[in-house]
């Protein structure tokens, strides 16, 4: 499978691998169902535990937002980037271990938040590096094979080692609280060391010179790049797209379990169906990087759209286990391709030289995406008192970031330079 790729491509293809365990583990499926248990304990309703989870989601997801165009400013000196980037890796690992040692559920939203701000600040620098290890030409092939190893790798394998755990530890003298604790060591632990790889063998290649006041360089900096983006159209609007669809792609992903146990479904059905969205991920991942090739990152971007409006209409009227594995199916088919295209099409855009900097850029709409998305699932859950409901503002996200799509965005858009 990974033969034809350099060794710094494969290398930085293993960090999806890697932080992969976080986002199964900790953000869509053990975590959110020990967290409602725990609140359930404490008193905390069904409907507020749901709430508090999407706050959570927003706040960590709101903190890396603001501070992503810094970030990213910062990692464009040469020589910093691999530094900021493992300094956020770390937060995220430790954050997942600590989670391991505390039943207090104000504890696990705080360690959640912390958490979600490392996975996310590593992101900006590894996604930036994409121009680093690869050319433009192999990108989407890069990226799109990226995530699909996370998918099968990182999301699956110590998922399943997980709920194998949890599922079957008393035989062996391991109750289910213990083993869920097990497993957020377990995602630490793989998180580390599939990183070492990337540590290792990937390098920075384009930056710019350390200034000698990098405050004052870094706002500047900050500024001239907002000008330069707001004068390119074509990137403007495919940046505003990118908010809205996104938005719809990260509430599904955060609220997923919650919503699930909302609706009535068991834990151990619940975990059972977000692995079938990993397993069908990964080859559709890797079939959206091909295809696009032939026809095109917007056009299967649009494929991906459409597929998450079938999936809300689908998902407001759930009932049966049948009927979330179904969804299942159909999310596993457009998730991975569409964040990995995403992300490539928008590398094709960047100066290499300052890739760090507008990824960071890219990731506040991004992030801020993340913040609107989970919160308003929260606010309409509350409001009506059913979480089924919170899938509305879902849909209209993605009906928005479609229509700008077909309509705003080209075809094709010459990188700035």
């Amino acid at each position: 499978m990974l033969k034809g790729y350099t060794k710094a491509e494969k290398s930085w293809m293993l960090y999806d691998w890697a932080n992969s365990a976080f986002a199964t583990i900790i953000a869509a499926i053990i975590l959110p169902i020990f967290f409602k248990e725990i609140a359930h304990q404490n008193g905390v309703s069904d409907v507020n535990a749901t709430a508090f989870w999407g706050y959570a989601t927003s706040c960590g997801t709101l903190i890396c937002a603001v501070l992503a165009p810094f970030m990213g400013t910062l990692g464009d000196f040469k020589g910093m980037k691999k530094k900021l980037f493992t300094t956020f890796m770390l937060l995220g690992v430790i954050s997942s271990a600590l989670l391991a040692f505390t039943g207090n559920w104000k504890a696990l939203l705080v360690l959640y938040v912390l958490g979600t701000l490392g996975f996310n600040g590593s992101c900006v620098y590894y996604d930036s590096f994409l121009l680093d290890v690869t050319t433009e030409d192999r990108m989407d092939r890069v990226s799109t094979l990226g995530y699909g190893l996370g998918y099968i790798g990182g999301s699956t394998i110590p998922l399943v080692l997980s709920l194998l755990l949890i599922q079957f530890g008393d035989a062996i003298g391991i109750g289910t609280m213990l083993a869920t604790r097990i497993s957020f060591l377990l995602t630490a632990g793989w998180w580390l060391v599939f990183t070492l790889p990337m540590l290792r063998h990937v390098q920075q290649k384009h930056g710019i010179e350390p200034e000698r006041n990098i405050i004052l360089h870094t706002l500047r900096n900050v500024k001239n790049t907002c000008g330069m983006i707001v004068k390119n159209k074509s990137v403007v609007a495919f940046i505003i797209a990118y908010f809205f669809y996104i938005d719809g792609v990260g509430t599904i992903i955060h609220m997923a379990t919650v919503f699930g146990d909302s609706c009535g479904l068991g834990s151990m059905d619940m975990m059972v169906v977000l692995l079938v969205v990993q397993i069908v991920a990964f080859p559709f991942a890797i079939l959206y990087g091909k295809l696009s090739e032939k026809v095109g990152s917007r056009t299967m971007i649009l494929v991906g759209i459409a597929t998450y409006v079938v999936v809300c209409f689908v998902a407001f009227g759930l009932s049966t286990l049948r009927d979330f594995l179904i969804l299942a199916v159909l999310v596993g088919t457009a998730q991975g391709g569409i964040q990995a295209l995403s992300r490539s099409f928008f590398g094709k855009l960047v100066p290499e030289e300052s890739a760090s900097e507008y990824f960071g850029f890219f990731d506040v709409f991004g992030k801020f995406s993340a913040v609107i998305g989970p919160a308003l699932f929260g606010i309409v859950a509350q409001a009506t008192g059913v979480s089924r409901y919170g899938i509305l503002p879902v849909l209209g996200m993605f009906i928005l970031g479609g229509v700008i799509t077909v309509f705003v965005v080209p075809k094709k858009i010459e990188r700035i330079h």
